[in-house]
């Protein structure tokens, strides 16, 4: 039996068009991604003035985690800036700090952000929690350094998209319950949240070629746990298990009404609200996922893109709001 689709906004339809697509990732597939160039980001930095610093940090086991630090440069550094640690998409499996880097470095130029890009392990090399503890340990020495790198602490945001939102996910939960660092937002973009890859949008865009499917989620999640059985998947790594919600930071989701991480995402908001946390949650209707990394230019990728970037930019005004923190609510 067929599965209805929400229907593609019809600009979106017409670029797609364009694009090969394809239902399955395996390892081979994998390979031959992997090997496409990457973000240009020196092309991205050339109309502007951005200073770039590259340093490595260890993970729990020693291993090197590259972060890329992009400031603006000529301001005044006496006056501390909001920081955007971004947290790439790629399923996990694929992309580097520099994948949808044209997103946090909009955010760079609207409001002077520190933009901090973590290079976290890619499964299948690397799997189970490595990838989520990579990202903390990046965002703990971005907090511990936030003086140097002319950082507010009050105002670090964990932004990312697709598997970096739901890193981004993981990440602030394992802030909360280690009550370390504090994170004043959450910005979690069309995330990956749900291993469990049962929900009905994950069966719509099953059978069918996509941008990405419900099989190819399946790959790259698999990739991921390796060995692990369901109950060894922790909430930190598929942050759709946390059974509790809340002291959560304010958090913004955005999801596409024809992708596969839909249900997942509007869930996950929903339970945030739940336990009276605050979302702005947006379902962009006739996206499909990652709509507005691929095609900027379109129409509804300007609103979704414009729309983020206004309510972030409102809420990181000085003073505007507080990093919530364990200690502020009832955790233990």
């Amino acid at each position: 039996m067929t599965t209805a689709r929400p229907a593609l906004d019809p600009e979106l339809r017409e670029l797609l068009a364009d694009m090969p697509l394809m239902s399955q990732l395996g390892p081979e597939v994998l390979a031959q991604l992997r090997r496409l160039p990457s973000t240009s980001i020196e092309s991205l930095l050339a109309h502007r003035h951005v200073d770039r610093l590259e340093i490595t940090v260890p993970a729990k086991d020693g291993a090197p985690i590259p972060l890329s630090v992009f400031s603006p440069a000529n301001t005044d550094r006496t006056t501390a800036a909001p920081c955007v640690y971004w947290i790439h998409g790629g399923g996990m499996v694929m992309g580097d700090r520099f994948s949808q880097i044209d997103i946090p470095l909009e955010w760079l130029d609207e409001f002077g952000a520190v933009v901090v890009s973590v290079d976290y392990r890619l499964a299948p090399e690397a799997t189970g929690a490595t990838l989520v503890e990579d990202c903390y340990q990046g965002l703990l020495w971005v907090a511990d350094h936030a003086a140097e790198l002319g950082i507010d602490p009050a105002r670090i945001v964990v932004a990312g998209a697709s598997a970096g939102g739901g890193l981004a996910a993981g990440v602030t939960l394992l802030a909360r319950d280690l009550r370390s660092p504090a994170i004043a937002v959450q910005m979690l973009i069309c995330p990956m949240l749900d291993h469990r890859n049962t929900s009905t949008s994950s069966r719509q865009y099953s059978g069918v070629p996509g941008v990405w499917t419900g099989e190819m989620n399946a790959f790259a999640w698999n990739s991921v746990l390796g060995d692990l059985t369901d109950a060894e998947v922790s909430e930190y790594i598929s942050p759709a298990l946390a059974e509790d919600l809340s002291g959560l930071p304010t958090t913004y989701i955005d999801t596409g009404s024809a992708e596969v991480f839909r249900d997942e995402d509007t869930d996950y908001a929903t339970r945030i609200w739940a336990v009276g946390g605050q979302v702005e949650l947006h379902v962009w209707a006739g996206g499909f996922h990652g709509f507005d990394a691929l095609y900027p230019q379109a129409h509804i990728s300007i609103t979704a893109r414009r729309t983020r970037t206004d309510w972030l930019a409102r809420l990181l005004e000085p003073h505007r709001i507080a990093p919530l923190t364990p200690a502020d609510g009832d955790r233990p």
